[in-house]
């Protein structure tokens, strides 16, 4: 039942990200609690619905959540995908067979929320209550398939309060420090917090330090697990080599579910799949090409600087950087050193941002002999970068930050993007 101070959308998402002061509370005491007032089931019985598939890691969670989502909506599955961050609109977040929550549902739902924890001490998080929204909304929709991404690490995450029917860990290298780990070995003992007993686990292949860490926790919990060492010879509609093995990981995770898809919907699923923001490519001003991708730490910078040569060889771009300044930003510029024919370096719209000043800094650091200019906001720096561009003939690469991907496509689209600091 709605309460009676039923908020708006932009009350509720107001409401919604001035929890973000809260900051990030690692534990699933909140969103248990949570998700039992609202009824969500946590834990579906074998065989039954929804198939929920959680993935986790470093790099390539999106991917592997967008591919389970294509391929599932291709086998004509009510599908539910839940990821983060957002790029332009939080609405982004919640997806029912590709369709974002519409305003009404979000104002709705964040409605119920709000009163059930206004007198609650801790009060929940942004990312609890995010979660909680979502879980909520896919039972309301009656989702046959549930793809959730991880937030951040895995064994405190809230998606860790549901029970999968597999559990899927994509690449693991050292990010999020300051809470998940300073080791590899730590950061895949957060990953491999999610593994269940009894629930399959597919993993790419890992650095033997972190799949050691895998393994033990595999056997520990009694889960099964299945490491995924080829990529798929399918055509992916997602560019770059490593989204083949994303791709394969999707598909094994599928097999371990045991949800009947067939090989048409697998074909289909993996040549229409969509995921913004990762080496997409959209015509600029006066037909300038940029390519958009957030690279935002030292393995997805290199991904990035190897799928640009698959795909454009030696050609080099006029790249505009954007940085959270809790990354590790000299080695994000050493990675990106030798690609770029000129660097902007911007400051992104984040609290967390690296000034653009203090990066240009450390880009000129990195590749001294390439021309970096400064610009104070993603629209000077990509106004510039297009002039650069057009004087060159060189494409445009924006990448660093998910945050200066999303105000690059408002943009674009004439738009102002919902602004978040997770």
């Amino acid at each position: 039942m709605l309460t009676d101070t039923l908020m708006v959308y932009d009350e509720a998402i107001s409401w919604l990200y001035s929890t973000q002061k809260v900051g990030i509370k690692l534990g699933l005491e909140s969103i248990s609690r949570l998700l039992r007032l609202l009824n969500v089931n946590a834990a579906p019985g074998p065989g039954g619905s929804p198939v929920i598939f959680h993935v986790a890691g470093t790099n390539g969670k999106g991917s592997v959540c967008a591919v389970l989502d294509a391929i599932s909506r291709a086998a004509g599955y009510r599908t539910a995908l839940f990821t983060s961050p957002h790029l332009v609109t939080f609405r982004e977040r919640l997806r029912i067979n590709g369709a974002m929550i519409s305003r009404q549902e979000a104002a709705e739902g964040l409605s119920r929320i709000r009163e059930l924890v206004k007198d609650w001490n801790p009060h929940p998080t942004f990312f609890e209550l995010t979660a909680a929204l979502a879980l909520d909304w896919f039972q309301r929709q009656n989702a046959e398939v549930i793809v959730l991404e991880t937030g951040l690490g895995g064994r405190l995450d809230a998606t860790n309060a549901l029970t999968p029917a597999v559990t899927a860990i994509t690449s693991l290298s050292l990010d999020h420090r300051q809470y998940l780990g300073n080791t590899l070995e730590a950061i895949a003992g957060e990953k491999a917090g999610i593994f269940k007993p009894g629930v399959p686990v597919v993993s790419v292949v890992q650095p033997e330090a972190a799949a050691k860490v895998l393994r033990e926790r595999a056997q520990t919990v009694g889960a099964p697990l299945r490491w995924v060492e080829q990529p798929v010879a399918q055509a992916v509609a997602l560019a770059g080599s490593h989204q083949k093995i994303n791709a394969a990981l999707a598909l094994a995770a599928l097999e371990a579910s045991k949800l009947p898809v067939t090989r048409e919907a697998i074909e289909r699923g993996l040549s229409g799949v969509v995921w913004p923001g990762r080496f997409q490519r959209i015509a600029g001003a006066k037909g300038v090409e940029l390519v958009l991708d957030g690279a935002h730490n030292e393995d997805a910078a290199r991904r990035l600087v190897q799928t640009w040569r698959e795909e454009y060889a030696e050609e080099r771009p006029i790249l505009l950087l954007g940085v959270l300044r809790d990354k590790d930003i000299e080695a994000i510029c050493r990675e990106f050193a030798p690609l770029a024919a000129e660097f902007v370096a911007v400051g992104v719209k984040s609290v967390r941002a690296c000034a653009a000043a203090d990066l240009a800094a450390k880009v000129r650091a990195a590749a001294p002999q390439t021309p970096c200019a400064v610009a104070e906001s993603a629209a000077e720096g990509l106004a510039l970068a297009q002039i650069r561009s057009r004087e060159s003939g060189s494409r445009v690469l924006i990448a660093g930050s998910l945050f200066l991907i999303g105000e690059i496509l408002a943009l674009l689209q004439g738009a102002e993007a919902e602004a978040s600091a997770q």
